[in-house]
Formats: structure tokens, sequence, C-alpha cells
């Protein structure tokens, strides 16, 4: 299984905040802020925090992909 976290970037756009601004309101690093981008796995503890900066759930800001689908996009991707 593989994570996406394109959910996250689409709050933000909505909420017109930039990735620095989130590091700063939810007082992540800026290693976790690069893990997201690169939607690899971060802490429970890291999504909780932005989670209660954005007042948004798990489910708004993260997707679970199976590792098929995640195939199938990483070979889109090069």
């Amino acid at each position: 299984m593989a994570v996406c976290y394109n959910k996250l970037w689409k709050i933000l756009i909505d909420k017109d905040m930039s990735k620095t601004q989130l590091i700063k309101a939810a007082k992540i690093s800026t290693n976790a802020m690069a893990k997201l981008g690169k939607n690899e796995d971060v802490r429970v503890e890291v999504l909780v925090k932005i989670c209660s900066t954005l007042g948004c759930t798990l489910d708004d800001i993260l997707e679970i992909i199976p590792n098929e689908h995640k195939k199938e996009v990483d070979k889109r991707e090069k």
C-alpha cells in the first residue's frame, strides 16, 4: 500500500496557504514536509498536527492507494 497526499495540497490551495506557512502553523519539520511532498510515510503525530491546524481529518488530507494502482501511477510519472 502507498499513501498519496494530493488532498492535502488541494486544501492548501483552497486556503491560499503555502507549505512554509503550514510548516510554521503546524510546527512540523521541513523534513516531514519533504516526505509528504514525495508521498512517503510520516509519523502519525505529524498528520495529527496538520489536521489540527487545518481543522480537518486524516481522510481529508490523504488517501491510501493499493500497490497495483501505485505501480501504474509510477509508470505514468516516468
